[in-house]
Order: structure tokens, then C-alpha cells, then sequence
């Protein structure tokens, strides 16, 4: 990994460590007025997994859909520079969008990121052709409805990771809504790790 790579991860990884000093102290209404405000990441455990899996894969078209402020962009965007590959990465909020495209290009992997605003479930609507690997990372009750829109477009052995299957406990319901669906798909395999906040591994076979 290239030094510029590494320092824009070590940069996100101090702001994170900051701000979840400030989330400590914040009441649960007061940060989900906030919460756009705060990056709030896989955790590098979690990136450096999916940085390897995409790479173990060889994935060529990644889909992320959540880019957020793009941490876990940067790890998608490294392991498409190894595969020849482009990531695909979605987001609601144009200031994120805009964040996170800075970062990439600063750590010269721009030219691996394709960067979409809009509603992630019409945006992999309109994707043409198939998927090698997905992150979801976006509200977790669209998960489901994200992973039916894509089904039809994993390639075989395509393998999609969804954050957030442990914590935050709040989260859980609809994740494990989202495991029950996703394990009831024909093809599907998958796993629950306990990966950062809880990572679900699955394989389209």
C-alpha cells in the first residue's frame, strides 16, 4: 500500500477517535440530529478485511453503497488498483460525496472511483452489467431492499459484505432482518463475523 494511502487512512482514523470522544456525550436525539456531521467508519479491522477480500476475488467491478466521508472508500479504491478494477460508490449527502472524493484524489486513487449522488437503490437500478463485490453501509433498513435491487447482478462468486450486523444495538433488528433475507436467497451462502461492528460475509454462487 502506498504511503499517501496509508496517510489518509491514519488521518481518517485520528478524526474518527476524536469525534467519538465528542459521541460519548451526546444523547441519542442530539446525535441523530448530528449524526452527519460525525465519521463514523467500519473501523480498520473491517477495512483492511474488505481490502483483502475484493483483492482475494479479484474484483473488478466493486459497488459501495454508503460512501459516507469515503474511509472505506480509500480501502475499496486500493484493492481496485491491485485488481484493474473500479469502485462504484454512492451517497445522499453532497458535502460527504464531495469530502470523500478529496480524499481519494489525494491519495491518487481518483482515477479507480466512479462517484454517484443520489438514492443508492436507484442508482444500482441503473448500473449496466454485473457486480464482482458490494459493501452496503448506508441506512441499515434499506438493506434489504438494496440487496433484492442487486441479486440480479452478482456476478457468480461475487461476495457482499454488510456492516453493522452487532452493534450499534439499536441497528439490530433490521440486521437481522437483513441476515434472515439474505440466507433465504437461492445461490446465497453466508456468514456472520465478528468483524469490527459486525460484519455479514456472503457468496453468490
Amino acid at each position: 500500500m502506498e504511503q499517501r494511502v496509508k496517510d489518509a487512512l491514519d488521518g481518517f482514523e485520528a478524526r474518527e477517535a476524536a469525534e467519538t470522544q465528542v459521541i460519548s456525550g451526546l444523547a441519542l436525539p442530539d446525535y441523530l440530529k448530528r449524526r452527519d456531521e460525525f465519521l463514523i467508519s467500519v473501523g480498520h479491522e473491517a477495512g483492511e478485511l474488505i481490502n483483502l477480500l475484493a483483492k482475494g476475488v479479484n474484483a473488478r467491478r466493486i459497488l459501495e453503497l454508503g460512501t459516507s466521508y469515503g474511509y472505506s472508500t480509500l480501502w475499496l479504491a486500493e484493492a481496485a488498483s491491485c485488481t484493474n478494477g473500479t469502485v462504484v460508490t454512492t451517497e445522499l449527502v453532497p458535502e460527504k460525496l464531495a469530502h470523500a472524493r478529496e480524499v481519494v484524489g489525494g491519495a491518487g486513487l481518483d482515477g479507480r472511483v466512479e462517484f454517484r449522488l443520489g438514492d443508492a437503490r436507484d442508482i444500482v437500478d441503473s448500473l449496466e452489467g454485473f457486480v464482482d463485490f458490494v459493501l452496503l453501509d448506508l441506512w441499515k433498513e434499506t438493506y434489504v431492499e438494496c440487496f433484492d435491487r442487486l441479486y440480479s447482478k452478482l456476478s457468480p462468486g461475487a461476495l457482499i459484505v454488510a456492516d453493522n450486523m452487532l452493534r450499534p444495538e439499536r441497528h439490530r433488528p433490521a440486521a437481522e432482518q437483513y441476515r434472515a433475507h439474505v440466507r433465504s436467497k437461492r445461490g446465497m451462502t453466508s456468514v456472520l463475523l465478528p468483524v469490527g461492528n459486525g460484519l455479514e460475509l456472503s457468496r453468490y454462487d
